[in-house]
């Protein structure tokens, strides 16, 4: 019998994935990765932990992506990862045991942050829960997003060992994401436009990159972090600029 399943999307993650596969590999009972398409040595490194991989197209929206994956899991209890992902020691321990006996469909894994060669604990970064661990048949992810999380239906629960996540090794790598994640704002802006929810200069130019690092470095205390912590809330907040900007330039000076 299969007790649990690890579902991955990957594009291009040779650098990441051996390092996720391994955290999982021998203890879970499947591995499905779904590949958009990789250039790299993504899909052969995976075969090596004999991950069950499928080849699609790389869809702009990841998520489609993830949610190919978690259909095609055959475990009782699926575990969704990112290839920048690493399940610790003591995560590992928790999952085997909780799903040997749980009264609730799905649960919340607190998250490490590894940003600028620390992992980040304050600026509301730890812990940063994702709803990660859920029963076949009870999640799903809308794919609307690129910062949804899985919808469970019926009860869900915490778990208390952290995810460690690799997402940006160094700030070139952040920029990257940056940009990426940027563009997909800028399209979400553009939805809301056509909907009649027309965005205004001064929200996304002051209010928003303003509230935003004022949470970030002084409510949740991102200036214990040192100087990645400040960089962090700092560049994260220009993310709303940046997104109004290329919105802008594409579709609102028409």
């Amino acid at each position: 019998m299969i007790h649990l399943s690890v579902a991955i999307a990957t594009f291009n993650e040779e650098d990441k994935i051996a390092d996720c596969l391994k955290s999982v590999y021998g203890w879970a009972d499947e591995i499905v990765l779904v590949d958009g398409t990789s250039s790299d040595k993504t899909v052969e490194i995976a075969k090596k932990y004999k991950a069950k991989v499928s080849v699609v197209a790389n869809n702009p929206m990841f998520h489609i992506n993830k949610q190919i994956a978690i259909d095609q899991c055959v475990g009782d209890w699926i575990l969704q990862l990112d290839a920048d992902e690493v399940v610790s020691l003591e995560l590992k321990k928790e999952i085997m045991k909780i799903i040997q006996d749980s009264k609730s469909n799905g649960y919340w894994i607190p998250r490490k942050n590894f940003f600028l060669g620390r992992f980040l604990m304050k600026g509301g970064q730890y812990p940063n829960f994702i709803l990660r661990l859920f029963r076949n048949g009870k999640g799903r992810l809308p794919c609307k997003s690129v910062h949804e999380q899985i919808i469970v239906s019926g009860s869900v629960g915490y778990l208390s060992s952290p995810l460690l996540h690799f997402s940006y090794p160094n700030f070139e790598h952040y920029i990257e994401h940056f940009n990426r994640y940027t563009d997909i704002l800028a399209d979400e802006i553009g939805i809301e436009a056509k909907n009649g929810k027309s965005p205004k200069l001064v929200d996304f130019l002051f209010l928003k990159p303003s509230f935003w690092f004022l949470k970030t470095y002084v409510r949740h205390k991102g200036l214990l972090d040192g100087v990645p912590g400040f960089i962090f809330s700092v560049s994260s907040a220009f993310r709303f600029p940046i997104a109004y900007s290329k919105w802008w330039e594409r579709d609102g000076k028409k």
